[in-house]
This record gives structure tokens, C-alpha cells and sequence, in this order.
């Protein structure tokens, strides 16, 4: 399949990273660089600043400096999603115009459908056009970058699919895992503790058994966005990518695996992790803005079977300080969507906006829950609930309560209630010995993690006094609306800001 056949009606799913590119290139977001770069930093360094732009483009590298791989033709891709709510929505099969708390909504609605996969044949699978086995398996074939000075060796993505089955029940599992290259034939694989492949893997090798594994690099952003989330563990990531989607995923049987892997993908690995295959990895920037835990030993795969697309585009996911994080923005909406059905799931009322900020560590630090407060204890409930449901209970360190009146998307308006609502000694509560990461930068010595703590921070009106609780100041809305239609007449600049709540008692 050649390139030039991606062509796609907008209003149809996308289908592979293509097509995504397609889609980017039409909102203007895609920049294309024909000159040489080298793979080492110096891509990752232009991601990096691209990223701190407004708009933020995807930035394709068409060639890389000093490197001859066979005629391959490998690209490579930086800052796929980035900072742009645009691209966003975009892989979301969302309006690129959409609202952030609107597509928290949408994504949320989405979340609640699935759709199995579609296995098809070998020759449908466009990336099956090149096949390398046995000796003919060679990573220095491919431009596997460098992101960070310090890095332990090189990254592909970070993978942006890892594929593992469940060795009790056969379901398959689509996650989002670093590897580091490990020489022509062999890669690692970092998992952190209670991340479900490192679950699969750990439950074989006490068998004593060789557990597969499959890994996808160059896919639709949406395979990293659902795969770097937390999901039942008896259901698989591909139906709910094809339930964002409104279409199945197109899958392939491997050829030296019983995996199922994306059939659309740019290049695919297939390989082994036998019983006690470690290897020292790391350590490597990760998303937190740090550098992660010092190098230990990983699980070391042994790669059987290498497909690739003709002229391979390879995704690289740079983690970093917002903006420049290729998780945050797509994290926080995810996440969001995510944490919000799980209230709707337990029933809890009044919830009017959750949204996890990109800023806090890639959209895991922080979660802000927006309420309208029903009874008392309900700010209570909901911060308590926010920690601990399987959508945000992994590494989240602060999380946040407000009234209906605050966007939990605005930051300001969120700081303005901490300042204005919360009195620290009777609104902030600590939660010990919770769930985080051995990531955390803040954990010292190492052996403390991956255990964390959260701090729960009622910034509501006491619910006590709600009822003679200081009026803030609203604009009326006939004023308000006013003003809005003489904008342009009055010479004012810009967009009037848009407003949700207005004063009740004019």
C-alpha cells in the first residue's frame, strides 16, 4: 500500500498514522523538515522547543544526519500531540474546535462503547510490506534516537504500543511502555510495579514459562493515549480504541507470535521475554521532567520477527516539563474522561467537570473535580473517591475540589477558590502509603517508592454556610451579552473570553 492511497473523507475514522498526518497537515499543525538532523538530541531538542510554541506543530524529519539505513527510508515524528487541544481532538475523532470540557464530556461518552478488533488477513496488512527474520533482524537498521544527554541508550517512541496476553485469561493487552534498545536483536522493556504487562510477565515466569510480546511503533496517537491508561483487566485496549473510534481496530496475526497486532501499524516487533531475561536499562527522562530511577535491571526481549511499512514513519514521544511532554495534553483529557465515568459508575451526583492538568507531571499529578454541593460530606466524598477510583488513583498527588461556579479547566479560577474557599487547617487532608511510581523524583531513598501520599484539598464553600456564604462578584448577562455583540463595533481586541455563570439576583 503506498502512501497516496491514505486518502480519507474527514468524516470517516482515521486509520493509521497516515491518515493522521493527513488530518494535522489540513489544520496547518505539520511542519516538514527535508534537511538532515542528527537522531542524537537534536531532534528531540527541536521537539522540545516546538512544543513551547503556540500553535505547537507535529514536526516530521524526513531524513536523518549521517545515517544510512539500507534505503529503508525511516522518518521520524516528534511532538505528535503535544500541547494542542486541536490535535487532540483530532485523534479523538473530535472537531478540532472543540472545547476542553466538551471533549472531556465526549471522550467520557466514548469511553462506555466498545468494539472487539478485526483480525484480517496477512496480505491486508499494510504493515506486513516488509518482513525481516531470524539473522536478518537488525535495529541499527533504523534511526533510533537519543532524547536526552543522559539517557542509558537509545528510544524508540517510547513504544507506543506493547502488546502482551494475559497468561490466565487469554485476554490481550494493548500498553504504553519504554524500551530501550538492547542491541541488533534484543530490546528492554521498563514496566512499573502493577502496570498490567509486568503483571502477565511476572505471573509466567513463576511458572517458569516464555511469556510474547509485541510492540508497535508508528501508530494513530489513539493506540498511546488508551494504551497509557488503566482499564479492566479483563477487557482489551483495542475495543476501546474502537469504541472512540466507532470502528474496530484492523489487527494481524504475527508470524512467529499468537499476538494480535495492529495491522496499520509503521513497524512492528515480535519477540520473547523468557523466565529471568533482565538486563541493566535506563535511566531516561521521563514525564515527570526528571530523569527516572537510577539503571536496574529490565525485562529483556528477544526479538523474532521485525515488520515494517514501506518508508516507516517512527513516532517518538519526548517526556519532559509541560508543554513539551507528548503525554500531558492528551493525558488530560483521558484521564479526565476516565475519572468522571468512574463517579457516574458509583452513582456519585453533582459532578460537573473533572479535569487532570497537563502541567502536574503530564496530567498525573493533579486532579480538580468541579461539584455542586448536595449534601453535607458530598466535597468530602468526592475528593476521597477522586484518589482512589482505578482512573486516577495511580501516582496523583493533589487533588482538588470546587464549586459548580469554578472551571476546574482554569487554573486560575481554581487557585482563586483555593484562595477564597479552602482554610487549610480544616480543608487539607493527607493520604498515606497510596499508590505511585518508582518515577517519583520526589521519593528519596528509592526504596520508599513506589509508595506515594495525596493531599485532598476541599476548596468549596463550607458547605455548613453555603447558604450565607459570601456572594462573589458575577457580570449580568443581559450586560454581558451586550457587550459581547458590540465588540468588534467598540474596536476591542480579540475574542471576548467566554463566561458560564452570571449574577441570579439582578
Amino acid at each position: 500500500m503506498s502512501e497516496g492511497s491514505a486518502s480519507k473523507t474527514r468524516n470517516e475514522p482515521i486509520q493509521d498514522l497516515r491518515q493522521w498526518l493527513e488530518a494535522v497537515e489540513e489544520i496547518g499543525e505539520l511542519v516538514k523538515v527535508s534537511e538532515p538532523v542528527s537522531r542524537d538530541q537534536e531532534m528531540s531538542a527541536i521537539g522540545y522547543l516546538l512544543a513551547k510554541q503556540q500553535p505547537s506543530p507535529t514536526v516530521m524529519f524526513e531524513k536523518t544526519e549521517g545515517f544510512d539505513d539500507g534505503g529503508i527510508g525511516a522518518r521520524l515524528l516528534w511532538n505528535l500531540a503535544g500541547p494542542s487541544l486541536k490535535r487532540i481532538a483530532l485523534t479523538l475523532g473530535e472537531d478540532s474546535e472543540t472545547a476542553t470540557i466538551e471533549l472531556i464530556q465526549k471522550v467520557k461518552s466514548k469511553l462506555m462503547q466498545r468494539l472487539p478488533p478485526r483480525e484480517v488477513n496477512a496480505d491486508e496488512a499494510p504493515v506486513f510490506e516488509n518482513t525481516l527474520l531470524g539473522d536478518d533482524i537488525d535495529l541499527d537498521k533504523f534511526p533510533i534516537p537519543m532524547h536526552w544527554p543522559l539517557d542509558g541508550g537509545r528510544y524508540p517512541g517510547t513504544a507506543d504500543c506493547v502488546i502482551t496476553r494475559d497468561p490466565d485469561t487469554g485476554y490481550l493487552n494493548v500498553g504504553t511502555y519504554r524500551m530501550m534498545q538492547q542491541g541488533k536483536r534484543h530490546s528492554g522493556l521498563y514496566l512499573s510495579p502493577g502496570k498490567d504487562a509486568r503483571l502477565h510477565i511476572e505471573r509466567a515466569w513463576e511458572r517458569g514459562e516464555t511469556i510474547e510480546v509485541a510492540a508497535a511503533w508508528g501508530v494513530d496517537p489513539i493506540f498511546m493515549l488508551v494504551g497509557s491508561q488503566g482499564f479492566p483487566k479483563n477487557i482489551s485496549e483495542y475495543e476501546f480504541i474502537g469504541g472512540i473510534r466507532d470502528q474496530a481496530v484492523s489487527v494481524v496475526k504475527g508470524t512467529t507470535t499468537d499476538l494480535l497486532v495492529p495491522a496499520n501499524a509503521e513497524l512492528v516487533i515480535e519477540g520473547l521475554l523468557k523466565p529471568g531475561a533482565m538486563k541493566g536499562e535506563g535511566p531516561f527522562g521521563e514525564f515527570t521532567g526528571y530523569y527516572g530511577r537510577p539503571e536496574g535491571e529490565a525485562p529483556l526481549i528477544e526479538i523474532t520477527a521485525l515488520h515494517h511499512r514501506n518508508q516507516p514513519i517512527m513516532t517518538n514521544a519526548l517526556m519532559a516539563d509541560y508543554p513539551s511532554c507528548e503525554q500531558s495534553g492528551f493525558f488530560a483529557i483521558i484521564r479526565s474522561a476516565r475519572v468522571w465515568n468512574d463517579f457516574d459508575k458509583l452513582g456519585i451526583a453533582g459532578i460537573r467537570g473533572v479535569y487532570c492538568h497537563p502541567a502536574a507531571a503530564g496530567g498525573w499529578g493533579m486532579t480538580c473535580v468541579s461539584i455542586e454541593q448536595r449534601y453535607a460530606g458530598h466535597a468530602a466524598q468526592v475528593l476521597a473517591l477522586a484518589a482512589q477510583v482505578p482512573g486516577g488513583a495511580y501516582y496523583t498527588k493533589w487533588i482538588i475540589v470546587v464549586d459548580e461556579d469554578i472551571d476546574p479547566c482554569d487554573m486560575d479560577q481554581v487557585l482563586w477558590a483555593m484562595a477564597s474557599r479552602s482554610n487549610p487547617v480544616d480543608d487539607v487532608e493527607i493520604l498515606k502509603n497510596t499508590w505511585s511510581t518508582q518515577l517519583d523524583p520526589s521519593q528519596y531513598p528509592p526504596e520508599n517508592r513506589p509508595y506515594g501520599s495525596k493531599c485532598l484539598i476541599n476548596a468549596c464553600k463550607d458547605h455548613k454556610h453555603i447558604k450565607e456564604y459570601s456572594k462573589r462578584t458575577m457580570l449580568d448577562e443581559k450586560v454581558y451579552k451586550k457587550v459581547v455583540a458590540d465588540w468588534d463595533r467598540l474596536g476591542l481586541p480579540g475574542v471576548p473570553p467566554t463566561v458560564q455563570h452570571f449574577e441570579k439576583d439582578v
